[in-house]
């Protein structure tokens, strides 16, 4: 039975690197060689220096670019490694159009780094394919899509994207962290570089900091490669080998996760004290239909936003299970405050233009049980309105 009649799921576990040919080993060796010896002078050996390529880093390269169905896997350092590294492809005098409320570290490379080298950026409301078509300029050569975008959860559609940056003969890049490839395969929808933070899900366990990109077809995996190779940003074998050991469980934790975040995003749409939750699982999301058509479910990050400031800070201090601080996709839910985190690189006023207040908080929801969630939200909630009570 070919590997292509299987499931994903069973694709995560039944690959080309199930098990090492040499030994039998069901886990991917740990090659820690910087260097390789070489046959002779006329007849070098597929690896010559890990910068270049190692057998490690490439086994998770090759196991992404088959999850997101492309031609070309790269790993890096980080995800925002990743990002810049396809960023190079721009030169000077290009333009790019960016999803608004991007990720601020991806905000921070556009706007302090990319400008330094004469390439233009528009950041745009990404949800509104005639704002993207207004944006086009003649030296457009990128779109940069974010969906659902972090942290407002707004959804792009990936093909409609990806036909007007065909006409204009540029690049769609999409970051793909808050789904993964289970969700979500942007390539299908017609995107040419696909992103991932593989911190996040893909890790799953928020001990490894990596990134990774997969290219649609030959040619720009070549060009993809060159860069890597140049720049250097390589992803480390040990991180390369958690990242693998976290791909084997994505299904079954992204499943329970989603599940829950569902579960708490219903909770909190009905709560007086929450002003506001951004989550494409809820009917009344905006792109809600979008996300259904090239999605395979909302995953399991939302936003929300609490009434007042005040409310907000108490509610924070009296939680008890989430983690409070950066990062999102490990098996602990995480609770950020973008303003002060994840945004941290974006003006204020920047942030208040895209509607990322001061009382938004963003939620990775985790393995734990649902209704204990909810359980230390209500009661986090109702120390806050004895605050807001007492203090009237």
């Amino acid at each position: 039975m070919s590997n292509d009649n299987f499931s994903f799921e069973t694709k995560l576990l039944h690959n080309k690197y199930k098990v090492d040919a040499a030994t039998g080993a069901v886990s991917v060796p740990l090659q820690h060689a910087s260097t390789f010896h070489q046959p002779s002078v006329d007849s070098f050996g597929k690896f010559d220096y890990s910068r270049s390529l190692n057998p490690t880093r490439e086994a998770l390269e090759e196991i992404i670019a088959e999850m997101e169905g492309g031609t070309r896997g790269f790993a890096f350092a980080s995800g925002m490694a990743a990002i810049s590294t396809a960023f190079l492809l721009l030169s000077q005098g290009d333009h790019v159009i960016v999803t608004e409320d991007v990720y601020g570290g991806t905000f921070r490379m556009v706007t302090q780094v990319l400008n330094r080298f004469g390439i233009e950026h528009t950041f745009v409301d990404m949800t509104d394919l005639a704002a993207v078509k207004a944006a086009v300029q003649p030296n457009t050569k990128v779109i940069y899509a974010e969906t659902p975008s972090n942290p407002l959860m707004k959804v792009t559609d990936i093909k409609g994207v990806s036909e007007i940056a065909k006409e204009i003969g540029a690049l769609t890049f999409v970051d793909n962290t808050f789904m993964t490839p289970y969700l979500q395969r942007p390539l299908d929808l017609g995107a040419d570089i696909v992103l991932h933070s593989a911190t996040k899900f893909l890790g799953g366990h928020s001990d490894t900091l990596s990134g990774l990109a997969v290219t649609k077809d030959e040619e720009l995996g070549a060009r993809l490669y060159a860069l890597q190779n140049s720049f250097g940003a390589v992803l480390g074998v040990q991180d390369a080998w958690l990242v693998m050991r976290g791909i084997k469980t994505l299904s079954v934790r992204m499943q329970q996760s989603q599940q829950s975040a569902c579960q708490i995003a219903a909770f909190l749409k009905d709560h007086p004290l929450v002003a506001k939750v951004h989550f494409p699982g809820l009917v009344n999301h905006p792109q809600y239909e979008i996300h259904c058509k090239q999605a395979l479910g909302p995953g399991a990050v939302l936003s929300f936003e609490l009434e007042n400031e005040t409310l907000f800070k108490e509610f924070v201090q009296n939680l008890k299970l989430p983690v409070f601080g950066v990062s999102l996709g490990g098996v602990e839910s995480i609770l950020s405050y973008p303003a002060k985190m994840s945004h941290a690189a974006m003006p204020d006023n920047e942030r208040q233009k895209r509607g990322i207040s001061n009382t938004l908080l963003r939620l990775s929801v985790g393995l734990e049980s649902p209704e204990d969630i909810i359980s230390d939200f209500s009661q986090a909630l109702e120390a806050g309105l004895v605050y807001l009570t007492k203090e009237r």
